[in-house]
């Protein structure tokens, strides 16, 4: 496990970049296919990093909370160096319970993960939809826990998207996220 703290590429404004990605429904997904949202977090994680199943909680209760808001995780893990992150493993930690949101999709080719330039996992992105486009307003980390272990005092990605619900500007500083590297697929 190598730990990384995330490394915003995208600025405040951009449009997310575009995905077409499988989930785990068998259905494909892209931005748009989240549009009657007014929020959408995509988070970059997996199956097997301590980091990333330490948030798999709190990313149901804010799936389960927010209507508005549409909860996306993209895997982007290599799934022959790390089993665990298989398609098949993320379509049972889904029917199990264990990940509720609106979609958790694959990203095999890491093409979406270098597009938003993403590091770790937990890796955070919250976009608002602003003139039918998706607008980053917040790249950090989901609450003040860093540490698997830790008992979060504050929720950073709750608080962003109440923002956003409330027609208000997102007004947090850009705090890196924590967690284990993306295993990216060997090139060579």
């Amino acid at each position: 496990m190598v730990e990384m703290e995330s490394s915003p590429e995208l600025e405040a404004g951009d449009t997310t970049p575009w995905f077409e990605l499988p989930g785990t429904d068998g259905e494909t997904y892209t931005p748009d296919s989240f549009a009657d949202a007014r929020a959408l977090l995509v988070v970059f994680t997996c199956n097997h990093c301590p980091y990333a199943k330490a948030k798999f909680e709190l990313l149901n209760e804010l799936s389960a909370t927010y209507d508005d808001a549409a909860i996306v995780g993209i895997n982007p893990n290599d799934a022959a160096a790390y089993p665990d992150d298989s398609h098949e493993r993320m379509v049972e930690l889904v029917e199990a319970g264990t990940i509720d949101w609106d979609a958790y999709l694959r990203d095999e080719r890491q093409s979406v993960a270098a597009s938003f330039g993403a590091v770790c996992t937990p890796d955070p992105f919250l976009f608002a939809r602003r003139d039918d486009e998706w607008r980053l307003v917040y790249q950090g980390r989901l609450d003040d826990a860093l540490d698997p272990d830790a008992t979060p005092e504050r929720y950073h990605s709750r608080e962003a998207i109440e923002a956003i619900l409330a027609d208000e500007p997102v007004d947090l500083e850009w705090r890196p996220s924590r967690g284990c590297s993306i295993k990216w697929k060997d090139e060579s």
